[in-house]
């Protein structure tokens, strides 16, 4: 009988290379949001894939950028702290662009790291395959990488072929999570992320880094049956009123979608409210984001 791998597998990048589209695909389950915006990770997305003869427990990192607040110095603690904990690294790149000081930024972290670093070329299906040799190269002439698997993230090409190359590579090891669990986040923090991927994708480019969402309330009614309340936080007046929209238009289609979404993850039906609250500034105060589910308390 073959021997039984796991391990954890850091997947790290620029913002918008396809991380959670990745997550998602390999998982089968929505758990990480995706959107057009730039960094929409907030947090390491525990992603879990169980298979016959592996478990691999996937982190999905934020998006590695320059920080402008208080949050997004945490985010990017959180991206750097995961390379030391796990077992393999994906540095994802999006192969339809030129290779940006991210990724250089990215590469000159990965470059005294042990642990063994895959380069995965994501968006194949949006570049001629006599693009994909030179884009290699130039990454190569950065470092070298222990495997460069090219793949679409969004079409699933190359994904299955990949899962099994990152298995041949994961150490022995026990299945650290029921077969039936795709994350370790409790369900009120993945409805949170649900309902502001649905704002990210309705609302103009001044609103998404503004944009908070907390899980006030979360009651199971009956066996089918879920009410939740939940409050999203802007950071100014004129932010709430997008959010709402004209006669809370913009609003009740944000409830429309989200509760789709999360309808599917519980199994129940849902009966969902939102409310819309200006806390100013509030990526800058700690207590704050720490409320939001953020930040992990320091031992």
């Amino acid at each position: 009988m073959s021997e039984y791998k796991s391990g954890f597998v850091s997947i790290i990048g620029r913002p918008n290379v396809g991380k959670s589209t990745f997550v998602n695909r390999v998982i089968g389950h929505k758990i990480a949001i995706m959107s057009d915006k730039a960094q929409t990770t907030r947090n390491k997305i525990q992603g879990v894939m169980t298979q016959d003869d592996a478990q691999i427990i996937f982190l999905d990192t934020p998006g590695i950028h320059k920080p402008k607040h208080k949050l997004g110095d945490y985010m990017m603690r959180v991206a750097k702290n995961t390379l030391s904990e796990i077992d393999a690294i994906m540095f994802m790149v999006n192969v339809n662009e030129e290779i940006g000081r991210g990724d250089e930024y990215i590469m000159d972290m990965l470059k005294d790291v042990k642990t063994p670093v895959f380069l995965v070329l994501n968006k194949i299906d949006l570049v001629h395959p006599d693009e994909l040799m030179p884009r290699i190269e130039q990454y190569q002439s950065y470092m070298s990488f222990t495997e460069m698997v090219p793949m679409s993230a969004l079409e699933g090409h190359n994904v299955d072929h990949f899962i099994e190359v990152l298995k041949s590579y994961l150490p022995e090891g026990p299945q650290y999570y029921p077969e039936d669990q795709v994350s370790d986040h409790p369900e009120q923090f993945v409805v949170s992320e649900l309902i502001r991927e649905k704002i990210l994708h309705l609302t103009s480019e001044e609103i998404p880094h503004a944009i908070g969402v907390n899980v006030d309330r979360m009651i199971k009614k009956d066996e089918d049956h879920v009410r939740i309340e939940a409050t999203i936080y802007v950071e100014r007046d004129s932010q709430k009123g997008i959010v709402i929209g004209k006669g809370g238009k913009k609003l009740k289609e944000v409830g429309k979608r989200a509760r789709h979404d999360i309808e599917h993850l519980l199994g129940s039906k849902v009966y969902l409210e939102l409310w819309v609250k200006v806390q100013k500034d509030w990526r800058n105060k700690v207590n704050f984001i720490r409320q939001m589910g953020y930040i992990e308390d320091q031992d």
